[in-house]
C-alpha cells in the first residue's frame, strides 16, 4: 500500500495524533493495512507472531465462547480503536476472536514485539495506550455491575442508550443508529435470549420508546431521558 495512505490512516487515530512526522512514518514501515469485509474474521497470531491492531474505520466484535458453544460478546468496537493483544505479553485468551460488523472496516496491523518497541520509544504513546486498555477494563467493570444489579429489560435500555452516546446520529428529535446488530448479537452482549430482546424491543417500541427495523433503530428524547 502507500505509504502516504497508511500515514493518513495512522494520523487519523488517537495513539498517533501527536507523533511527529519521522516516529509516523517508521512506523507505518513496520504495519500493515487491511481492509475486512463484513463478517469477516480477524486473527490476532499466536506467540511471537501475535498482533496489535489499531481500527481506523469500521465496527467490530469482540467475541468469546464457552464450552457450550454459547457466543458471549465482550465488547463492541466503533473507530477509533485498539484491539488483539492488548497486554502485549504474546498470551492471548483461547476462545476469544473479532469479526467485522461492516463493510470495508480498515484496521492497521502490528506485530506485538514492534509496536512494543514503538511504545518504548514514546512516552507519550505509551500513557495514551495504557488510558485506552483502562478505559476498556472501566467498560468491562460496567458490563459486570449491570449484570449483578440490573434486570434484562434494564440492560437493554443501558447498552442502547450507550449504543446512541458512542455511535448515534442526531436527527432533529431523534437519534438514528444504524442497525448493523442483530437480536442474537444484542442479546451475547447483554446476557439474554434473542427471544427476550426481540420481546423487549417490541415493548419498548409499543411504549412508543423507539421505532426499529432490520436497517436503523429511531429513539426519541423520550427514550433518552427514560
Amino acid at each position: 500500500m502507500n505509504e502516504e495512505v497508511k500515514y493518513i490512516y495512522l494520523k487519523a487515530h488517537p495513539l498517533f495524533n501527536n507523533a511527529d512526522e519521522h516516529f509516523t512514518k517508521a512506523a507505518c514501515a513496520c504495519m500493515k493495512v487491511r481492509t475486512v469485509a463484513r463478517g469477516e474474521n480477524i486473527s490476532y497470531g499466536e506467540g511471537e507472531y501475535s498482533k496489535i491492531y489499531l481500527l481506523i474505520q469500521g465496527k467490530i466484535k469482540i467475541s468469546d465462547f464457552s464450552e457450550t458453544d454459547d457466543e458471549l460478546i465482550k465488547d463492541i468496537l466503533t473507530a477509533p480503536d485498539i484491539f488483539g493483544d492488548l497486554s502485549l505479553s504474546n498470551n492471548l485468551p483461547a476462545h476469544e476472536f473479532a469479526e467485522a460488523l461492516t463493510a470495508n472496516s480498515i484496521i492497521c496491523c502490528f506485530n506485538v514485539a514492534e509496536f512494543k518497541k514503538l511504545l518504548q520509544e514514546s512516552p507519550a504513546m505509551a500513557i495514551g495506550y495504557a488510558g485506552m486498555v483502562n478505559q476498556k477494563l472501566k467498560k468491562m467493570e460496567s458490563r459486570h455491575s449491570d449484570l449483578v444489579f440490573y434486570d434484562a429489560k434494564a440492560r437493554l435500555i443501558r447498552f442502547i442508550k450507550y449504543w446512541a452516546k458512542t455511535d448515534g446520529n442526531r436527527m432533529g428529535n431523534k437519534i438514528v443508529l444504524h442497525n448493523y446488530l442483530t437480536h442474537s448479537d444484542i442479546a451475547a452482549v447483554i446476557a439474554t435470549s434473542r427471544q427476550s430482546v426481540n420481546v423487549l424491543l417490541n415493548e419498548l417500541r409499543d411504549a412508543g420508546l423507539l421505532f426499529y427495523n432490520r436497517k436503523k433503530i429511531e429513539l426519541n428524547d423520550q427514550f433518552i431521558h427514560h
